[in-house]
């Protein structure tokens, strides 16, 4: 029993003093009022954008499109399916809320902080991101290009240029000489949230939380093996989806494998994990999601002029 209680209470891996800053803004339910406005956000601009820009874009993020195939085989559609995985994200928080019988109340001035955390915390991977680009990106490339090898922000969630992130895979030109449209950057801000959202419900809150109970509660691993266990798998797992077709296994064409870029990822997928073990969801994703924003900005105000 002492087992069992322990292994239940091990999805918060650090503890906080109650009530506190840390601890209130880790609980699932600050998670769904945090992040409601940014599903709200990616569901309206997903409909809004323009139809000439959706092409160019890759608005669809694929953890997104592989929960709506998901839950098309168990037998949802319709105008339902549109929306199950933004209510599937608002379940899952809300069985973790109950599991982790914590309190339930949420005081909304800890919003304004916990945006600000997570601007703070994705700034460590725009630097190492511009670290490696810097090292890694060809002298004679032109920064003006929108080629893969000349954005200078690799985005952890998805690349400006390549479709990733798009359940219809169409390789672009290598060079565009005319810039993206304007409203473009709106798309990419809004495939940026999306990404935040969904990739971290798929490979931190269901794939994290999978393998730990499949080694601890199943093959017997001890907490902390399977800590390590599930994070380097949780990040390997999402460094390699930006690549590989995991429903196909097919090579994704727009974003071939490349050493350097599987690393970042990879490591930007063990720093969304350790944030995930000592923050919560609502602070990884929101991590996540702002990261995004970010470098699409960087991308567009300094990169692809």
């Amino acid at each position: 029993m002492a087992r069992r209680k322990q292994r239940a209470s091990s999805n918060q891996w650090f503890k906080f003093t109650r009530d506190s800053y840390l601890e209130r803004t880790s609980r699932p339910i600050y998670a769904i009022v945090y992040l409601l406005p940014f599903i709200i956000f990616y569901e309206l601009g997903t409909i809004l954008i323009n139809t000439d820009v959706l092409s160019q874009t890759q608005i669809r993020v694929v953890a997104f499109v592989w929960l709506q195939d998901l839950l098309r085989y168990l037998g949802f559609g319709g105008k339902f399916l549109w929306a199950t995985p933004a209510l599937l994200v608002v379940v899952i928080l809300l069985a973790y809320q109950l599991v982790s019988k914590k309190p339930w109340w949420v005081s909304l001035g800890d919003m304004l902080p916990m945006t600000i955390e997570c601007i703070l915390l994705a700034i460590p991977l725009i630097v190492l991101s511009l670290f490696l680009n810097s090292t890694t990106t060809p002298r004679h490339s032109r920064i003006n290009d929108v080629t893969p090898t000349a954005i200078v922000v690799q985005c952890a969630a998805h690349q400006n240029t390549t479709p990733a992130k798009t359940k219809y895979q169409q390789p672009k030109a290598a060079v565009v000489a005319k810039p993206k449209p304007q409203s473009s950057l709106l798309a990419d801000i809004v495939t940026g949230i999306g990404a935040g959202i969904y990739e971290e419900l798929l490979f931190r809150l269901i794939l994290i939380c999978a393998i730990m109970l499949l080694l601890q509660d199943v093959i017997g691993v001890n907490q902390h093996s399977a800590v390590i266990i599930a994070v380097l798998v949780s990040a390997g797992l999402f460094g390699a989806h930006h690549h590989i077709d995991f429903l196909t296994g097919r090579a994704n064409q727009g974003d071939l494998f490349d050493w350097a870029k599987f690393a970042f990822r990879t490591t930007a997928g063990v720093y969304f994990a350790a944030l995930f073990a000592i923050r919560g969801f609502g602070i990884t994703a929101g991590t996540h999601a702002f990261y995004d924003i970010i470098a699409t900005l960087i991308n567009a105000l300094m990169f692809q002029r």
